[in-house]
């Protein structure tokens, strides 16, 4: 019983860890070595300053609903505008429709 409990404390701290990981920082980064995190992960949040972050896609097609993909491109180390992958943005409203 006590064995099963110190295992079970264990995982859930693992757990813990894996989720608390630090954002990608841009800016200290490669244009390759952030598009490669972005191929790996399929999604991630990218740091691009110390107070901001975005959600980058490797697909275009993960946008749905309300909003469309954009372009993402974020500042690296190597290129200001180095293209990670796609951003889902508010689809456009000209003022005469709802959303």
């Amino acid at each position: 019983m006590m064995r099963s409990s110190a295992i079970i404390v264990c995982l859930a701290l693992v757990t813990t860890m894996a989720n608390a990981q630090p954002r990608p920082y841009t800016p200290e980064l490669s244009c390759a070595a952030v598009r490669g995190i972005v191929a790996r992960q399929g999604a991630v949040v990218l740091a691009t300053s110390p107070n901001a972050y975005e959600r980058v896609f490797l697909d275009s097609g993960a946008c749905q609903g309300e909003v469309t993909s954009a372009p993402a491109f974020e500042p690296t180390l190597d290129d200001p505008n180095c293209f990670a992958g796609y951003r889902c943005k508010q689809r456009n409203n000209d003022g005469t429709g709802t959303k």
